[in-house]
């Protein structure tokens, strides 16, 4: 998926987010229903529950168990696998690589809602498809997916977008000739070009279909009332503390997966092959923004997984970076993991400020100590980055040295002399928004300005809800910003479409980055269709953007997880977030865990 990722999120995905780990219980013997509920906490509101304009891991982690896309990842499947969830087999391309042809499977329906006449939710259709894509392309609703999934590609969907801009009410009949449906269990793409790309975004969940019935009744707010063909539907109001997913009764027949990795079937993840799914009856969410409530509640058992605040990891990990005794004898599980990640501070290269001048951005970078940021707030569960691609993406480089991500004081006063003369004087006071008003993320805007100070900047700082902050992003309207960027698939295109030109806010570029001969490299790598031949171009826009300095480089993450043992089926997907229906648990209430800090 397409995700932002804020640092306020690196708290939360260091508590478990990030890895989707479902905790359930059984509520038998409590007064319960006999239900299987989930109970899950997020660390961040919800900005909205729109599929063609969500890209952050907090949307995605409730949308991706409401709807669905024409293609998903094998779950135990690695290396990880395409295969058809909404599309009946893979698509039909043609020998120029121009037009695909795809049949949507049949038996596939949407969730029970009152837009449907007598509430009763129709049948996927493929035109279904056609209209959620003309919605990313409508100017209108500023999605952030547009540019970097479907610009410049589809036959008439850019044209289709401009004419969006010319009117106050969008006709979604209008035709688009890339996009048909010769019946509704047919759908046809006509490309400019070979985009070889396309069939991660398939898997994407922006590309989701969405009913014109949903669509005509209740239009801007449709972002309110999400209706999709998944597992789960709904029940309540997202925006409180408090709400829940319950079964899509129209969810049709699917079961378990019966092919894994070697080592995870050793795990025993194929012990229930074969038998339908989703195992679990309802999701229950709590909003907890703050780190240390949220694991005080995991420990309380009121909630079923958490990560670990570091005001706590040294009570829960021991110096050999094991689980202590006291937590494993109690049934909690620990699970490590490196993910396709990268965070940083990024620069608004429209700013007159930091966007014009080259050596302050270099020079900030150099005046951040990476190694104090790390072991402070993230316990050493990170290590400093080389550049833009992450570890585990194809063209990662262990070995690249960048300049500007060491800490060198000096270094950073002598550029910074550099920048003034450039500015005509003082830098003017500067301005960082954080994405979170939580106490980790305030820690974190505070070391940023004290970083700032000592090398003789200063920094004022605006700590926004996440909803808000992502607002603003999207109107260009941040100096410096804190963000991350979790992979949607595993190619590196995906991280460096961030510095394309044409892809500048609404646009996933949100830090506004242009440079001619970037954009020349990747317009030529994103053209070769062999993986491995974009890779030394790849490594040629790398050395640019490390150069140019766009981002302020902090951390590739390492993930915390603990989990307790009663949780049957789970393992890490790094691009899948749909994976709740996979799970069950294999016990009932939880134990509450007392620990000292």
């Amino acid at each position: 998926m397409k995700i932002w990722l804020t640092l306020g999120v690196l708290a939360a995905v260091l508590l478990g987010l990030f890895l989707s780990v479902p905790f359930y219980y059984r509520p038998e013997g409590t007064g319960g229903t006999g239900e299987m509920v989930r109970r899950a906490a997020l660390t961040a509101k919800i900005r909205g529950l729109d599929p063609q304009d969500i890209g952050d891991t907090t949307s995605s982690a409730v949308a991706g168990q409401i709807f669905e896309t024409l293609y998903t990842y094998a779950y135990l499947e690695r290396p990880y696998r395409l295969i058809p969830q909404l599309a009946e087999g893979m698509p039909e391309i043609s020998a120029d690589g121009k037009k695909y042809t795809i049949k949507i499977r049949p038996g596939v329906y949407f969730a029970d809602d009152p837009a449907f006449p007598g509430g009763r939710g129709r049948e996927l259709t493929a035109g279904d498809f056609i209209l959620a894509w003309k919605r990313m392309a409508d100017i209108n609703n500023r999605s952030t997916n547009y540019s970097a999934i479907f610009a410049g590609y589809v036959e008439g969907l850019d044209e289709f977008r401009e004419y969006s801009a010319r009117v106050d009410e969008v006709d979604y009949e209008r035709p688009v000739a890339g996009l048909r449906a010769p019946d509704p269990r047919t759908l046809e793409i006509t490309l400019t070009r070979p985009h070889n790309f396309l069939l991660y975004w398939l898997a994407h969940l922006p590309t989701a279909p969405v009913a014109r019935e949903v669509l005509e009744r209740y239009g801007r707010d449709l972002v309110n009332h999400p209706v999709g063909t998944g597992p789960f539907k709904l029940a309540g109001n997202f925006r409180s503390n408090r709400f829940s997913l319950v079964r899509n009764k129209n969810f049709r027949r699917e079961f378990y997966p019966d092919r894994a990795a070697a080592e995870l079937a050793e795990r025993g993840l194929l012990e229930d092959a074969g038998r339908p799914i989703p195992f679990i009856d309802r999701i229950e969410w709590t909003i907890i923004e703050e780190s240390q409530p949220y694991w005080l509640a995991f420990l309380a058992g009121k909630i079923d997984s958490a990560g670990i605040p570091k005001d706590s990891f040294d009570g829960v990990i021991t110096p050999a970076r094991a689980l202590s005794p006291e937590l494993a004898a109690r049934g909690v599980r620990l699970i490590k993991a490196e993910d396709p990640s990268i965070f940083y501070y990024g620069f608004n290269m429209d700013d007159p400020v930091v966007g014009k001048n080259r050596p302050l951005r270099q020079a900030m970078s150099l005046a951040f100590d990476r190694e104090t940021y790390i072991e402070t707030f993230l316990n050493g569960r990170g290590r400093i980055p080389a550049g833009p691609i992450p570890p585990m993406i194809p063209g990662f480089r262990e070995d690249r040295v960048n300049p500007y991500t060491r800490y060198d004081p000096a270094r950073a006063r002598a550029l910074l002399a550099e920048a003034e003369e450039i500015a005509g004087g003082e830098i003017p006071v500067l301005k960082l928004a954080m994405p979170g008003t939580d106490t980790e993320v305030r820690q974190q805007g505070e070391f940023f300005r004290i970083q700032m100070r000592r090398l003789g900047l200063e920094v004022e700082v605006d700590y926004m809800t996440w909803p808000k902050f992502q607002d603003a992003a999207k109107t260009r309207s941040h100096q410096i910003f804190a963000l991350g960027w979790l992979a949607d698939y595993p190619d590196a295109q995906n991280f460096l479409l961030l510095f394309y030109g044409p892809n500048r806010s609404p646009g996933p570029n949100t830090s506004n980055y242009q440079n001619p001969e970037f954009d020349a490299l990747y317009e030529r790598a994103i053209a070769i269709p062999e993986p491995e031949g974009r890779i030394p171009l790849y490594h040629r826009m790398e050395d640019i953007v490390i150069e140019d300095c766009p981002w302020l480089l902090t951390t590739y993450r390492v993930v915390y997880a603990l989990y307790h043992d009663r949780l049957k089926n789970y393992y890490p997907n790094d691009f899948l977030s749909g994976t709740m229906k996979f799970q069950k648990v294999g016990s009932d209430l939880p134990n509450s865990l007392k620990l000292n800090n």
